[in-house]
């Protein structure tokens, strides 16, 4: 039977999510932690390829195996396994013919900001620190031209390997609370550090050099060099992952 897990973790330990060859991944440590349990060597599909010090609430992985344990208490047996940066939020069953990314799926991802004089050591792994003025209403306005069906051509760095760069964004915001800013973006699909890239443009904005509608004359232009730069990693974190199609049945 295939489990789906919506796993949730603190990158800053990791080399991203996804197994790589110069240093140990999220997947690294999930897959020998159910190899463990179920005691046969299992590889996870995962849904997001998340980067080296990215963050996750609902990161999705699944993976094939016989057991008799309910699919609901798979989670509290891994986490037994697991170390303490990463946690298996629910496990459940899917049908076989689940794949994590080759379906209609939504991300919302979020990405956090300290913008005061001095940073906070207690969020030091999971937040920009501005210490310059940020104007959010600005950035806020700049973010609406994210909506809708785009190129964002100019939000993607190099290496991507997707067949068109046209996404969907249904939802878009800059809000803050007190010296804390939070930009939330949720869509059908991200190119390749798009997140990242957009808050690079966004704290332009913010800070008075762009004015919020050059956002659009750089979604437009759909050429990298026209947007601002690539945001550090530590302040992102995957949300959660939306299947539509997906119909939750009896386990």
């Amino acid at each position: 039977m295939r489990i789906k897990l919506t796993v949730a973790y603190d990158g800053t330990n990791y080399n991203g999510f996804q197994c790589q060859t110069n240093g140990v991944a999220i997947q690294d440590v999930l897959n020998g932690a159910i190899s463990d349990l179920f005691g046969t060597p299992i590889r996870t599909i995962g849904a997001s390829r998340t980067d080296a010090g990215v963050h996750a609430e609902g990161n999705v992985a699944v993976f094939d195996v016989e057991t008799r344990i309910h699919p609901s208490k798979i989670a509290f047996a891994l986490n037994a396994r697991l170390p303490e940066d990463i946690r298996v939020v629910e496990s459940e069953r899917v049908p076989d013919d689940f794949h994590p990314r080759y379906q209609t799926t939504y991300k919302t991802y979020e990405y956090h900001i300290l913008n005061r004089v001095h940073p906070d050591p207690l969020f030091r792994h999971t937040e920009m620190h501005v210490y310059y003025p940020l104007d959010a209403q600005k950035m806020n306005t700049a973010a609406q031209y994210l909506i809708g069906e785009h190129d964002f051509a100019s939000f993607c760095s190099s290496g991507n390997s997707t067949a068109t760069t046209v996404r969907t964004i249904t939802d878009a915001s800059v809000t803050r609370t007190g010296d804390r800013l939070v930009f939330r973006i949720r869509g059908n699909g991200f190119l390749y550090n798009m997140v990242r890239i957009i808050v690079g443009t966004l704290l332009y904005i913010g800070d008075g050099r762009w004015e919020p509608e050059r956002m659009r004359t750089i979604i437009e232009a759909r050429d990298r060099h026209e947007a601002g730069p690539t945001a550090i990693p530590k302040g992102l974190v995957l949300v959660g992952i939306e299947y539509p199609d997906y119909v939750r049945g009896e386990e």
